[in-house]
């Protein structure tokens, strides 16, 4: 008998195919309870829900409630910024790093701003946009001009509000005194 070496190709690939297929049989067989495609009639473990998942929210959409015309709105909890035009639309969204105190919800103008300081955290930064303080602390937006990504200091209180060179830039052009900032959860 006289095998062809296509022959031998088509049968190590439903070799390999059914071999991968065992294997991901047995893996979802060895899940912990609630990880994996729950089976019809399974019961779902205490606190997940039964209900078809719900579509996932563009993490870039305008969060409702940020208000109406230009602006600047800013998510505590998505770590992201708008620049909202007077029409309502969005000109630019970027993410942020946050400070170390945050804002309280609610709106606020831009108050100054510098183009270059060291900021306080000692890194040198570009772009600075101010627009409130808590508890002594001066709150706003800036870059590092290195573009490093910094993480506030885990016991310093710093208000600098980080985001990319680039991004300060588009900050600095449309934030300029007197711009709303909008701070939503």
């Amino acid at each position: 008998m006289t095998v062809s070496s296509s022959g031998i190709v088509a049968a190590l690939t439903a070799a390999a195919l059914a071999t991968v297929g065992y294997l991901a049989h047995q893996a979802s067989q060895t899940l912990p309870a609630g990880l994996g495609r729950a089976h019809a009639d399974a019961t779902p473990a205490a606190g997940v829900s039964k209900a078809p998942p719900r579509a996932r929210k563009d993490p870039a959409a305008l969060p409702g409630g940020s208000g109406g015309g230009a602006r600047v709105v800013y998510s505590l909890r998505g770590d992201r910024v708008w620049l909202v035009g007077g029409d309502g639309t969005v000109t630019r969204t970027f993410e942020v790093a946050p400070s170390a105190v945050d804002p309280a919800p609610g709106s606020y103008s831009v108050t100054s701003r510098s183009n270059a300081v060291t900021g306080s955290d000692g890194v040198p930064v570009e772009h600075v946009v101010r627009f409130t303080h808590v508890d002594g602390v001066v709150i706003g937006f800036s870059a590092a001009v290195d573009d490093s990504p910094t993480a506030p200091a885990p016991k310093a209180r710093t208000g600098g509000i980080r985001e990319s060179r680039a991004d300060g830039e588009a900050m600095w052009t449309f934030a300029t005194i007197g711009r709303r900032v909008v701070v939503v959860r």
